[in-house]
């Protein structure tokens, strides 16, 4: 298959291109080019082994390319930048595990968010300003957490302790989202408020999505990246990408039989 075409506009803010990582032999990403668009919400879904952790370990400087070029805003080079400077640019990544300080409250996890950029000079002085409480009522309601504000995180259930550190993301004010397979051991209930919360979100960022779960991708109604062998095998719609007999032979057939 031949390299997806990249054509640039006002609106990207991320983009890959002729990108290949290398491990003993093996190559995880393969000549690959992908471009994200801001807002967006985008899902990457694939079979095991597919490349899809890589493709977000190269995002967020954890793993260097071989070769190919990893652009941010049309102009800043990640691949020369480590991984707390390109959080710092504009890009948050959530795990599949949520990481959230399980003996401080809601509040206060997003409040410690708040300041984690600062130096511990400056954060001796840091008081809470009413802008940044401003801030963090925001995203509270946006997380839905308002009711929970004073619960400590370790109280709160598996979907709640994903959607706080979602806002702990937030509070750092990034352009752009890389969510790992957000809804993995959330009830029906959790799965439906993180589809309407990343939906939500998607009208101001770019958002990235990888995801196992078929229903929810549905659910989300964005358009789909399908990566095999580290190389995209299929882009578009959920229902564009279920037609497809590539994605069905590779991916697809196989998950949907175990569904």
């Amino acid at each position: 298959m031949k390299p997806t075409s990249i054509t640039l506009t006002e609106d990207t803010i991320l983009y890959l291109q002729g990108v290949t990582v290398t491990f003993d032999g093996f190559k995880a990403i393969d000549d690959l080019s992908l471009y994200v668009t801001k807002p967006e919400l985008r899902c990457i879904i694939g079979p095991n082994g597919a490349g899809k952790t890589t493709l977000m370990d190269i995002i967020t400087g954890r793993t260097r390319p071989d070769s190919g070029r990893v652009v941010f805003g049309q102009a800043t080079d990640l691949t020369r930048l480590d991984e707390a400077a390109i959080t710092n640019l504009g890009i948050g990544r959530k795990f599949q595990k949520p990481t959230v300080f399980s003996n401080h409250t809601v509040f206060e996890n997003l409040e410690l968010a708040l300041s984690g950029q600062r130096g511990v000079f400056e954060n001796l002085w840091f008081r809470l300003l009413s802008e940044a409480r401003d801030r963090i009522d925001e995203v509270l309601s946006t997380i839905g957490l308002v009711d929970h504000v004073r619960r400590r995180a370790g109280e709160l259930s598996h979907g709640q302790k994903q959607w706080l550190e979602i806002g702990m993301l937030l509070m750092q004010a990034p352009d752009v989202l890389l969510i790992d397979e957000p809804v993995a051991g959330m009830t029906h209930q959790e799965t439906e408020h993180t589809a309407a919360l990343l939906t939500e979100l998607s009208k101001d960022h770019a958002v990235v999505v990888v995801e196992h779960d078929m229903d929810f991708v549905r659910s989300l109604n964005a358009k789909v990246t399908v990566l095999h062998q580290g190389r995209i095998l299929a882009e578009g719609s959920m229902s564009r990408i279920q037609d497809d007999e590539r994605v069905k032979a590779v991916y697809l057939g196989g998950v949907e039989a175990h569904a």
